[in-house]
């Protein structure tokens, strides 16, 4: 008698182009019988927001060790320095979305600050829009279904919240987060605060109450410290920092993990 076959299915996208200052991508999953080994969710450029489709996420060890173990139907995730460890009990499906700082306000009505290094039912941060949300999506048969659902409930939502508050990052934090990414984090804190006219002390406390972390702390580079160009000078150097994003070798997370859609391409998929 044969098992269940298994199921590895995935889906990519970018949302739709009004949404991209707040919404990166937006990756979809269907995984059964593919092994139960946990995953790591890595440090990354953006906050977590999963909608799952049918089984809660289980959340074994957070980022911040204090936050005890969860499981979740939706999910919002911080900015974070440590990995969060994910059970897999063979079988995982939703979408997951990254937000973008500069996004925080528009869709949370609230700084990312506020979630740094921290896991939170969605319910809890934005009410019975992220219930909405889950049961518009599972009423979709197909992914690209499930992705115009987002592209029009996160665009009502944004308007609301713009209508209602009127609240913006500031564009000096604005500026300095999209120059640190776009330099994979190589730019000197002294030359934000001079492009910003702020000083460097009080750039770092703006920073870190917009995002969460300090300017030197946001994870710009994620894996792509792997490259070469990221100026690492030998192995043992890299082999370090990557400890510390991840709890685990480069090589042992590569066997792990490599085969997790949650962590492509959005963190994955730039060099």
């Amino acid at each position: 008698m044969h098992g269940t076959p298994a199921t590895d299915e995935h889906a990519w996208r970018v949302p739709a182009a009004r949404l991209r200052p707040f919404v990166s991508s937006y990756v979809g999953y269907r995984q059964r019988g593919t092994g139960s080994r946990p995953h790591r969710g890595l440090p990354s450029p953006a906050l977590t927001f999963i909608v799952t489709l049918d089984d809660p996420l289980v959340i074994m060890a957070h980022p911040d060790p204090r936050q005890a173990p969860g499981s979740y139907d939706t999910l919002l995730g911080g900015l974070h320095t440590s990995p969060a460890l994910i059970s897999n009990g063979g079988r995982q499906s939703g979408i997951q979305l990254s937000l973008t700082p500069l996004g925080a306000r528009a869709l949370l009505g609230m700084p990312a600050g506020e979630l740094a290094n921290w896991d939170e039912d969605a319910t809890r941060v934005i009410g019975g829009f992220a219930a909405e949300l889950r049961e518009r999506v599972r009423e979709q048969p197909a992914w690209e279904g499930r992705f115009a659902v987002l592209d029009e409930l996160l665009w009502r939502r944004a308007a609301e919240l713009r209508a209602s508050r009127g609240g913006a990052i500031r564009p000096e934090v604005a500026h300095a987060w999209r120059r640190l990414l776009g330099t994979r984090g190589a730019v000197p804190v002294a030359e934000l605060a001079a492009e910003t006219g702020w000083s460097p002390r009080y750039l770092n406390s703006v920073f870190r109450a917009e995002t969460g972390l300090a300017p030197k702390a946001a994870p710009g580079t994620t894996l792509a410290g792997l490259a070469a160009d990221c100026g690492y000078y030998d192995q043992a150097h890299l082999a370090r920092d990557f400890r510390s994003l991840a709890g685990c070798p480069p090589t042992q997370w590569l066997a792990e993990e490599f085969r997790f859609v949650q962590a492509m391409p959005a963190e994955l998929g730039e060099c």
